[in-house]
C-alpha cells in the first residue's frame, strides 16, 4: 500500500526537491504553494513516477487550507506525512528599521502556516494512529544573528511548539520532528532580498553551501525511520557554516 505525503511551499527549494525524492521513492505526492504554473510543471515531472496532486494555496490563508484538507480525492485522504515546508524570510534589515509588514508576512506564514496545516491534519493522524508531522525550522530558530529578528523568532516558535506537539502525542503511534537547516544555496535569499538578484548571490559566494537536495534527502530519511523511531530535532549545516563568537561593541 502507497504511503502519501503532502508537502507546502513545493513550488522551489527545500519542498520541490522533496516531491522528487518522496516520488521516486513510491510514495503518494500532494504538492501545494502559491505558483500554479510551477505546481503543474512539477506534476507534470512527476506524473511517471508516482500519483500526484496539488493545490494552488498560500498558506497563511486557514479557510483555503483547511478546505483543501477537506476535499482532497479519497485516494490522497489518508496523509501518512505532514511536511510543512512553506516559509520566508523578508530582510536583513535590524528591528528598528524593518517594516511591519514584512514581520507580519513572516508570522503568517512561518507560524501560522504550520498551524493551519498542522490541525487540518494532526486529528486524522491521531485517529488512524499513524502520521508524522514533519517540520522545517532553522538554525536561526536555535542561534541569533544580527537581521534575523522576526525570521529568527519564527523558527523559535517552531522548534518548541515542534516539542508540544510531541508531548500531546505521546501514547498514539504519530511523530513529530524538527529539522533545521542551516545556510542551504536555493531561492531563499532571493525572497528575502525581495527579487535582488545580485544581493542574493552574495551570500552564496565562495561557499559549498548546502542544496536543496541534500535537505530532501534528509527529510526522507526521517520519514522512512521505522514506527518506534522518532528523530525529535535534526540540526544540519554545511561543513563551511560554523557557530559565530560572541560581539562586544567597543567604542
Amino acid at each position: 500500500m502507497s504511503r502519501t505525503v503532502l508537502i507546502t511551499g513545493a513550488t522551489s527549494g527545500f519542498g520541490q526537491s522533496c516531491a522528487v525524492g518522496f516520488a521516486e521513492d513510491g510514495w503518494n505526492v500532494i504538492i501545494t504553494g502559491r505558483r500554479k504554473e510551477r505546481l503543474v510543471s512539477l506534476k507534470e515531472r512527476l506524473q511517471n513516477k508516482a500519483e500526484v496532486h496539488f493545490g494552488v494555496l498560500d498558506v497563511r490563508d486557514k479557510d483555503a487550507v483547511f478546505d483543501f484538507v477537506a476535499n482532497l480525492p479519497k485516494k490522497f485522504a489518508a496523509v501518512d506525512v505532514l511536511v510543512n515546508n512553506a516559509g520566508l524570510a523578508l530582510g536583513l534589515e535590524p528591528a528598528h528599521k524593518t517594516k511591519m509588514e514584512d514581520w507580519e508576512i513572516m508570522v503568517d506564514t512561518n507560524i501560522k502556516g504550520v498551524l493551519y496545516f498542522t490541525k487540518a491534519l494532526l486529528p486524522l493522524m491521531v485517529e488512524r494512529n499513524r502520521g508524522h508531522i514533519i517540520n522545517i525550522g532553522s538554525t536561526a530558530g536555535n542561534w541569533p544573528y544580527p537581521g534575523g529578528n522576526v525570521y529568527g523568532a519564527t523558527k523559535s516558535f517552531v522548534q518548541q511548539f515542534s516539542r508540544n506537539l510531541k508531548a500531546d502525542l505521546l501514547g498514539t503511534a504519530v511523530k513529530v520532528t524538527n529539522i533545521e537547516p542551516g545556510m542551504a544555496e536555493t531561492e531563499f535569499s532571493k525572497v528575502r532580498f525581495k527579487g535582488d538578484e545580485e544581493q542574493a548571490k552574495k551570500v552564496y559566494e565562495n561557499a559549498d553551501l548546502l542544496q536543496a537536495d541534500d535537505v530532501a534527502d534528509i527529510i526522507l530519511w526521517v520519514a522512512n525511520t521505522p514506527g518506534r523511531v522518532n528523530i525529535t530535532t535534526l540540526e544540519v549545516m554545511a561543513t563551511c557554516q560554523a557557530w559565530g563568537p560572541f560581539q562586544v561593541y567597543r567604542k
